[in-house]
């Protein structure tokens, strides 16, 4: 299981009321469509390659991970980004994910 970045817990610890209001936020965008929790967690893992957002992007493919994606989906995902955000950011954001997969062996 993947551990949480110190900023985000020291974040809710700091902020209960605000860290649970922003879960339940959360909770609620994820149940208003149809998309399964995988689906999901794969596409806010390339929400957060087009934002370049390092711990985000990491963040997102723990939870893709955890979620049941495949190693490959997790990387296919980093590959797609090629066209829409060129070469060099779907090298940055491969190698956001391949740090992922070897924590995660």
């Amino acid at each position: 299981m993947a551990r949480l970045p110190k900023r985000y817990v020291q974040f809710f610890r700091d902020y209960p009321e605000v860290g649970a209001a922003y879960e339940q936020y959360g909770n609620a965008v994820a149940n208003a469509g149809p998309l399964d929790e995988k689906t999901r967690a794969l596409v806010k893992l390339g929400l957060s390659f087009g934002a370049r957002m390092e711990g985000g992007a990491k963040s997102h493919a723990h939870k893709a991970l955890q979620a049941g994606a495949t190693k490959e989906e997790v990387r296919h995902v980093a590959l797609l980004a090629a066209p829409t955000l060129g070469f060099p950011n779907m090298m940055a954001c491969l190698s956001w994910v391949d740090s992922v997969l070897e924590e995660e062996e």
